[in-house]
């Protein structure tokens, strides 16, 4: 058996950048800015749509300036990297603005980036013509549990990779611009998952998607509620994504069993483990055990302190920190979420069409 050292948070490699940070939703004012905080980046401005959210982020963060308006955020030649936690049909026309302002190099927009995989990738090239670096907040691939399943996999301790899955028993948070989605759980919950699922296994040969309403939505009700989908990987691996966000009973009363569990299996060895979100405002850590020739076909345990909520978010901004410093790529770029958005868009058109769908039809269209 070997001693395994492995690595469940980010270092910190660089803070030298400023920020603008534009919304003050509970993403940001309890997520966004606690990590920042804890990570000692600097947070030089904040605005929203309403000035007094955004005034009372900046009390409680000690954010020195508030702008009335994301625009006038914009224009603060003080700002370099613009970090956005607002609704994805929104992000396009702040994205584009930031685009026009030369003393803002780096963007770090909310996933999904926006609603559909056209919208996404012309955010993207318009990213790319202007010369800014644009990173998407896939924040699950710096969840602890996530980061440690990648270094075990990455040096073939579990052997080759046969399968994996997550399956979501949880009631989200949704944001209440979603009421008015015609797109809801795959967009704005799933896309977490099958991010995860491509940054682990590679890229998606093919995907099916089935669906049934949330019984709890009863007005304008989206194309997805509760989904489950079946992922074939390029490298041969077979996937599932069970996504339940009705995951009743959570009447008073009841003892309701609220969870997200992971499991990856290869030829020599397993893991397995748990994600702590659900667990908000609270929070536990997220858990991985595994077992492979590697701990002498015992169990091991490797366990940590910090959460996905808030800290997986000082890794978030680090990385695109560090990609304005040493001019290479960000782990989080915006052309590599192109490839998580266009395996969202061919989920959607499993769903109507019925059938297995390959992201490169998506793609290529």
């Amino acid at each position: 058996m070997t001693d395994q050292k492995f690595e469940p948070d980010a270092g910190i490699r660089c803070r030298d950048y400023a920020i603008g940070c534009i919304g003050a939703g509970f993403i940001m004012a309890d997520v966004h800015l606690a990590a920042y905080a804890d990570a000692g980046f600097t947070v030089r401005a904040i605005a929203s749509r309403t000035r007094d959210k955004a005034q009372a982020a900046a009390d409680r963060w000690k954010i020195p300036k508030v702008h009335d308006t994301p625009e006038a955020l914009l224009a603060d030649p003080s700002i370099q990297i613009v970090d956005l936690a607002y609704p994805p049909h929104l992000q396009a026309a702040l994205i584009e603005a930031a685009c026009r302002q030369p003393h803002i190099k780096a963007i770090l927009a909310q996933k999904p980036l926006a609603p559909t995989y056209a919208e996404a990738r012309a955010i993207v090239e318009c990213c790319e013509r202007a010369g800014k670096i644009l990173s998407v907040n896939q924040n699950m691939r710096y969840d602890q549990s996530m980061r440690v399943l990648k270094q075990i996999l990455d040096r073939g301790l579990l052997g080759t990779p046969v399968i994996g899955s997550i399956d979501m028993r949880a009631i989200p948070h949704w944001q209440a611009y979603l009421d008015d989605y015609q797109r809801l759980t795959l967009l704005n919950m799933s896309v977490h998952h099958l991010d995860i699922m491509r940054h682990l296994f590679g890229e998606v040969a093919d995907i099916y998607v089935g669906t049934r309403p949330d019984p709890r939505r009863t007005k304008n009700v989206p194309i997805d509620g509760i989904c489950i989908s079946t992922l074939r990987f390029e490298s041969g691996v077979i996937g599932s994504c069970l996504d339940d966000v009705w995951a009743s009973p959570t009447e008073p009363g009841f003892e309701s069993d609220i969870y997200i569990r992971w499991r990856v299996e290869g030829d020599q060895g397993v893991a397995k483990g748990t994600i702590g979100w659900p667990d908000y405002p609270a929070g536990s850590p997220s858990t991985l055990d595994w077992c492979a020739p590697a701990t002498g076909g015992k169990w091991q345990q490797p366990r940590w302190t910090t959460m996905w909520f808030p800290h997986a978010f000082r890794g978030v901004m680090e990385q695109l920190q560090y990609a304005l410093k040493s001019g290479t790529p960000p782990a989080l770029s915006g052309r590599d979420n192109l490839k998580t958005m266009a395996l969202v868009e061919a989920g959607y058109r499993s769903m109507v069409e019925r059938r297995v769908v390959a992201p490169a039809e998506v793609e290529s269209a």
